[in-house]
C-alpha cells in the first residue's frame, strides 16, 4: 500500500493546435506567459512537491513537464487552475525510474529461480 508522504514523478504532456499556439493567438499567448509563476504558486495548493522541468516543443505544439506530485488528480486540478488546460490537451502519465524497474525485474527473476 502507497503511504501518504509518498511522492511520485509524473509526465504532463500538453497539446495544442497551430491556432492555439501562445505564437499564434493572443488568448493563449498570456496564458502561457503566466506558466511559470502561476505553477509556483499553485504548488502547495495541490499539494505537488515540485516542477522538476518544464520542456517546450515549438513545432510540435508540445509542452512537456515533470512533476512530482502525490497523484494525478491534484495535477489535474493545477493544469485548470493555470489555465493550462483552456487551450491544450492533457495527459498525465507516472513515470518510473530506469533503475527501479531494472532493480524490479531483476528481483523477480532472482525469485522465479529459486
Amino acid at each position: 500500500m502507497v503511504q501518504d508522504s509518498e511522492y511520485f514523478l509524473f509526465s504532463v504532456t500538453a497539446v495544442h493546435s497551430p491556432e492555439s499556439c501562445p505564437l499564434n493567438n493572443k488568448h493563449s499567448q498570456q496564458i502561457f506567459l503566466q506558466l511559470d509563476s502561476k505553477i509556483k504558486q499553485n504548488l502547495k495548493k495541490f499539494n505537488i512537491k515540485r516542477l522538476v522541468d518544464f520542456y517546450v516543443s515549438v513545432l510540435e505544439h508540445q509542452c512537456t513537464l515533470i512533476i512530482e506530485a502525490k497523484n494525478a488528480h491534484d495535477i489535474e486540478k493545477l493544469c485548470i487552475e493555470i489555465g493550462m488546460s483552456s487551450y491544450n490537451t492533457i495527459k498525465i502519465v507516472p513515470l518510473n525510474k530506469f533503475d527501479a524497474v531494472l532493480k524490479k525485474i531483476r528481483n523477480e527473476q532472482k525469485q522465479v529461480r529459486k
